[in-house]
């Protein structure tokens, strides 16, 4: 049996390592009644997230409904597993009719990428009558307005005097005699894990009564500690053969490594080191892009050899003293940046996959000729077509348009481009009933064609006037655009925009 689930805490007062989170878990609990609020438990795996959360329903009697988000992803699941049970009570079971609504995972759901599932997410927990637990391990990976919707809890890593006191009970309960040593080394290595130190500990005893600590072989480094010494040797120390041959112990790609060098060489380079330097990692930028073009990894090696060596040897000389080298400024852009470039690939994805072109095609060409014609969502009515068309929510439309995301005007674009989806889906589903009545011999749909053709309407009333055509032209009329939109203007098709125009 796996020693996670065997020793998951059954109360509250077992959760060990997160003791402010623990009791604000508690308080959100005892005053539900008066806040009626959902709450995020948040942070990194293997803390006691979901432990916590069923100790805190062990401790108040209250059955729980637990729901996988990455599992059921979808508005219809949410609504039919999670959402009846957070809007109703059982008499029978639990204090005062309550039961705990729990889904793990919350932060693996993105927009309309999950058909609806944010905003059912979003709506159980604003209209919810029972206590509902988000579970995530990154906060910011949820929606806004997901995470307005709920107060939030955050669990820390848990320290390393909080996992050995577990291993060590573990240990006796399952007669396993152990070294203090060893149990050490096992909480070092997983780094704030306490799920992941336990699963530790009964891999390294099965099948034995004892542990010691020759038998953890952590095989981990600290990379962060390995890349600073690096520094040293390629900006300070290292002559260039000595650069290249350290670079093969640092844990770090090629991709991240040039971003390290570039960013420290400067506080002890300058002049003409710094120049050379600089030419020497503009060359391994070069050798990079080849690898990101052609997928030809062999080219790492050159790219290597420049960043290391030739930075090593654009140094004047060796240089002394101690240099705070810190972590590359680009990383904390690309954070900063996360939510735009995930909103912007979304969009550009839907695009691609409605007018079948690439991605690369949609984000370059496509996305800024939109954002042009739908400026701060002044042709409004284009705008609602836009984001009805390529499933956009508010964040998708703000993107496009420049608009606020949360604005009034965003908020009922959305809103109309929902109505106007359904509409379209049940116009599609009263044309597929209609035809098939017309292949029973429907006089109503038989639309005075005499040589017994028959017109495709896409909108309503477009019936009645691709029959006159065709009783005009004496031929059916051509098949509207692909949402059925009868007025598309015979050019729109070189703007790639067909699908809402």
């Amino acid at each position: 049996m796996d020693w996670t689930e065997k020793y998951r805490p059954s109360t509250l007062a077992e959760v060990r390592g997160n003791d402010k989170a623990r009791d604000a878990l508690e308080k959100w609990a005892d005053t539900w009644e008066d806040h009626r609020e959902a709450v995020v438990l948040h942070g990194s795996p293997g803390v006691g997230k979901t432990s916590a959360a069923h100790a805190l329903a062990s401790d108040k009697g209250w059955p729980t409904i637990e729901l996988n988000a990455s599992d059921a992803r979808t508005k219809d699941v949410i609504e039919r597993v999670a959402g009846e049970a957070a809007r109703s009570g059982t008499l029978a079971q639990g204090g005062a009719g309550r039961r705990l609504v729990v889904m793990d995972e919350a932060d693996s759901i993105h927009g309309n990428a999950d058909r609806g599932g944010t905003r059912a997410v979003t709506s159980l927990v604003k209209e919810a009558d029972q206590p509902v637990i988000l579970i995530a391990n990154d906060f910011y990976e949820m929606s806004k307005g997901l995470r307005n919707a709920c107060r939030e809890i955050e669990f820390r890593e848990v320290s390393k005097r909080s996992i050995v006191p577990v291993l060590r009970d573990v240990c006796r309960k399952e007669d396993i005699e152990f070294e203090d040593a060893a149990l050490e080394r096992i909480a070092e290595m997983n780094s704030g894990d306490l799920r992941g130190a336990i699963k530790d500990l009964q891999a390294l005893t099965e099948g034995r009564d004892s542990i010691g600590a020759e038998d953890v072989i952590t095989g981990e480094r600290d990379t962060t500690q390995g890349i600073f010494e690096y520094l040293d040797v390629v900006i300070k120390e290292g002559d260039a053969e000595t650069a290249l041959k350290s670079s093969y112990d640092v844990d770090e790609t090629p991709d991240d490594l040039i971003n390290w060098i570039a960013d420290n060489v400067p506080k002890d380079f300058e002049g003409a080191e710094l120049t050379r330097a600089y030419d020497a990692l503009a060359r391994a930028d070069q050798w990079l892009g080849r690898v990101r073009a052609t997928q030809n990894y062999s080219f790492w090696k050159y790219a290597g050899d420049n960043m290391t060596a030739g930075v090593a040897a654009a140094r004047g000389g060796q240089k002394g003293g101690w240099t705070r080298y810190g972590p590359p400024s680009y990383w904390s852009k690309l954070g900063r940046t996360k939510g735009a470039r995930k909103t912007r690939d979304y969009v550009a994805r839907q695009i691609a996959t409605r007018n079948g072109t690439s991605i690369a095609t949609a984000r370059r060409e496509i996305v800024p000729f939109l954002a042009t014609m739908t400026h701060h969502c002044k042709n409004r009515e284009l705008t609602v077509a836009m984001a009805a068309a390529y499933d956009l929510d508010a964040s998708h439309v703000s993107f496009v348009t420049g608009s606020g995301e949360d604005t009034n005007k965003v908020q009922s674009i959305v809103e109309d481009a929902q109505q106007l989806r359904e509409e379209r889906t049940a116009e599609a589903g009263g044309e597929a009933f209609a035809g098939r009545a017309s292949d029973d011999g429907d006089s109503a749909t038989a639309s005075g064609d005499t040589d017994g053709q028959q017109s495709i309407a896409g909108e309503p009333g477009s019936t009645d006037r691709s029959a006159s055509a065709a009783t005009d032209e004496g031929k059916p009329s051509e098949q509207s655009g692909a949402d059925g939109d009868d007025q598309q203007s015979e050019d729109d098709g070189q703007t790639g925009l067909s699908d809402f125009m």
